[in-house]
């Protein structure tokens, strides 16, 4: 159904956001683009009519900045996170400052409907840098805006992740394939499930203040998630466990690296299970069959086969 709403997502041109802006342009809201990147969100005009799709300029530090943004706004949706930071307290200024400052300005400005992106393994207590500033995003968040929703997913994937996408590029051009924790547990999840999922808890008033979890149909462990990649890729590799300790000195070099390939927050990260938790609600709560890795990843590992993708004919 067309409607002329206003939406504003924060994080619009990264990964997940390119496909949330997708529907909500397909279902006729006019769409700005928040974020610092502004030449990569021009992309998402392309999803919608002549001045459909708006992008703007906003730093999470900057509060008129994100007044205007909200200004007007019937539905605001938060994708805006780091995986580690480039200066020390980026995840405080982003993920618990940027999403308590973006829920206060849609409070003030009257916004309908809120959706606030999270991780599975958001926890004030955790000893993950990471994981504590996604709670208190979180909780700065529901202080503000208490009918928000929270959506925690897990391991997103999708054409554009930087999880298979990774490790398909580790399995061609590396010997072996390194493994740092390979029993912890992951629930990997389709990139268009979670952009449905936002879709969904906007049209219900059942999800007002809550939480949900999403995660795929199945649970991998992270060695079982290797292993399938070098079969998919057809790359004989041998699996190589890296000792913790040797991890962790890799991970405290790794940080002074640009770009920062291992850090020691992940390392945190990659030693506990990123599952949905029991008795939470999720994708099924909300209309929505969870989408297999198997249906979708092989196309895209494609291009880290040998051969340069090229897949045996299968006689008819």
């Amino acid at each position: 159904m067309a409607t002329r709403s206003v939406a504003t997502v924060f994080g619009g041109s990264g990964f997940i956001g390119r496909y949330v802006v997708k529907r909500l342009a397909a279902q006729g809201h006019i769409v700005r683009v928040a974020g610092r990147n502004t030449e990569a969100a021009r992309g998402s005009m392309m999803a919608g009519r002549v001045g459909q799709v708006v992008p703007l300029y906003v730093s999470l530090s900057n509060e008129a900045a994100i007044q205007r943004a909200t200004e007007g706004a019937d539905i605001v949706v938060n994708l805006v996170g780091i995986l580690s930071e480039k200066r020390k307290g980026d995840f405080e200024r982003i993920q618990a400052e940027g999403a308590g400052r973006i829920a206060r300005s849609a409070a003030s400005h009257g916004v309908a409907r809120m959706v606030q992106i999270s991780a599975i393994g958001a926890d004030a207590a955790s000893p993950s840098l990471y994981a504590r500033t996604k709670a208190a995003g979180e909780q700065a968040v529901f202080a503000a805006m208490p009918g928000a929703t929270i959506l925690r997913p897990s391991l997103v994937f999708g054409a554009e992740d930087k999880f298979f996408n990774r490790f398909g590029a580790i399995a061609m051009t590396l010997p072996v394939m390194p493994v740092i924790s390979g029993g912890t547990r992951f629930q990997p999840v389709f990139v268009g499930d979670v952009a449905d999922a936002v879709m969904a808890v906007l049209t219900r008033d059942d999800t007002k203040g809550r939480i949900y979890e999403l995660g795929g149909p199945r649970v991998w462990t992270f060695r079982e998630l290797l292993t399938w990649i070098l079969k998919e890729t057809k790359r004989n590799r041998p699996l190589i466990e890296v000792p913790m300790a040797v991890a962790r000195v890799q991970a405290r070099l790794g940080e002074l690296i640009p770009g920062k390939p291992l850090t020691r927050d992940q390392l945190i990260l990659l030693g506990r299970d990123n599952v949905v938790s029991e008795g939470m609600p999720g994708l099924q709560d909300l209309g929505i069959v969870p989408t297999p890795v198997e249906l979708v990843v092989p196309e895209y590992l494609d291009r880290y086969r040998a051969g340069g993708g090229k897949r045996e004919e299968v006689p008819t």
